[in-house]
């Protein structure tokens, strides 16, 4: 059946209304959407690169941290980051893991300006890495230090008497995977574990020295495994103000 003109013109007449909101509700949709996501990120969402102030976190045990380091890479390389704060809050941790941060903190100082600010905690390898920082800030009751170096390992020898459980072993020689939880270690054992701390440790008191600028009989006498409050790493050297991030 042919359609009226008059039928005709109404129904352009509502294609044209309806497109009219639908345009119209598509524009409101994206405007929410750019204001909410303004809201979201901040200035960052309008692509424009924005100068700042980077803040990393160094938290518990430290091990080889890969993802750490590529952060740590990442920040040295970006042209909008102006300075850096390392939140450290750890009791140490491997001295491998230790220096593999302090290395890359060291890199990264070189290009910016780095700041250490110590919560709870910065003992040991956490110590090891403030270090690094150009300045090292503390709270009046926080924990620094525990400079040095130190391996465990259990003798489980006497439960296995206890269980009847004896140990044989061919070994190349009598050093072979020593010291070992199966059996007491002797004298020459104890030696060269000895040897092994003694070398990573003047390591470690030269980095002390170094960074704090202290002679090494000074960084010496602080490095006995000794904790000290932020206030006594403070007339230490070993910090260089106590306060927190606005400090």
């Amino acid at each position: 059946m042919a359609m009226r003109a008059d039928d005709l013109i109404d129904r352009r007449r509502l294609r044209r209304k309806l497109t009219f909101w639908r345009v119209t509700a598509f524009v409101i949709l994206a405007a929410a959407l750019i204001a909410f996501s303004a809201w979201i990120y901040g200035d960052d969402f309008t692509g424009q690169a924005i100068d700042h102030i980077a803040k990393v976190k160094i938290e518990g045990t430290i091990t080889e941290d890969e993802e750490l380091i590529k952060r740590l890479e990442t920040i040295r390389k970006s042209a909008t980051v102006k300075g850096v704060i390392l939140s450290i809050d750890s009791p140490g941790g491997t001295t491998v893991g230790g220096e593999s941060i302090y290395e890359e903190v060291r890199k990264l100082a070189a290009d910016k300006p780095v700041v250490a600010e110590v919560g709870t905690l910065a003992a040991s390898a956490g110590y090891m890495i403030a270090s690094a920082a150009d300045h090292i800030v503390a709270r009046k009751t926080s924990i620094v230090g525990s400079i040095g170096v130190l391996i465990q390992y259990p003798d489980v020898s006497g439960l296995m008497d206890k269980l009847g459980i004896k140990l044989e072993e061919v070994k190349s020689s009598p050093l072979k995977a020593a010291p070992s939880p199966f059996k007491p270690t002797n004298d020459d054992e104890r030696a060269m574990v000895r040897k092994l701390i003694l070398d990573s440790y003047d390591w470690f008191v030269g980095i002390v020295a170094e960074r704090r600028k202290m002679t090494r009989e000074q960084a010496q006498a602080l490095a006995d495994g000794s904790i000290f409050t932020g206030r006594q790493a403070l007339a230490n050297h070993l910090v260089d103000a106590v306060g927190g991030e606005p400090e």
